[in-house]
Parts: structure tokens; sequence; C-alpha cells
């Protein structure tokens, strides 16, 4: 989906990155505000942005998200933790 989004210019150049892309910007924010209000997983962050997972985490702790993990993230790491350790 595409969106449009109208700003002054006056604060479109307050707003303006050093490299340029205030739409990427945009989609950034999206993609933080969208992780940090849990309607975005860490997957389709990493969709969105076109990053890998690794990437997407990266990114979400560049800006000081931290990674929002359910009972049965934590659960499966433990039984994958546990499998690893019991080889």
């Amino acid at each position: 989906m595409d969106v449009r989004v109208s700003i002054p210019d006056n604060i479109a150049a307050q707003l303006q990155p050093q490299d340029g892309d205030l739409a990427r910007r945009a989609l950034e924010a999206l993609a933080i505000d969208g992780y940090r209000a849990e309607h975005l997983s860490l997957g389709q962050v990493a969709e969105m942005l076109g990053l890998s997972i690794d990437q997407a985490d990266g990114f979400l702790k560049e800006h000081s998200v931290p990674l929002l993990a359910t009972e049965e993230d934590l659960e499966r790491d433990r039984a994958a933790l546990e499998k690893l350790l019991s080889q």
C-alpha cells in the first residue's frame, strides 16, 4: 500500500535527515510506533523495512526500543536452550 503524507515545506526541511530520505524516516517511525504498540511483530518490522530479523532487532535497539517477547516466545526459547544443553 502506498500512503501519501502532506507536510508543509518548512517543517519537512526541519525533519529532513542528513541522508535526505524523509520517506524512509517516516516509514521507520511508523514501524517503531507499530512495534511499541504491539501491533507489529519483529518479523513484520523486518519485512516493512526490508531487513533481516537480526537487522530489525539491531534497528530497534539503535532506537532504544526494547524487544517484546510473549510468554510463548520465552517458553520456545527455553525449550530450545534446554535441548541444546542436553546434547
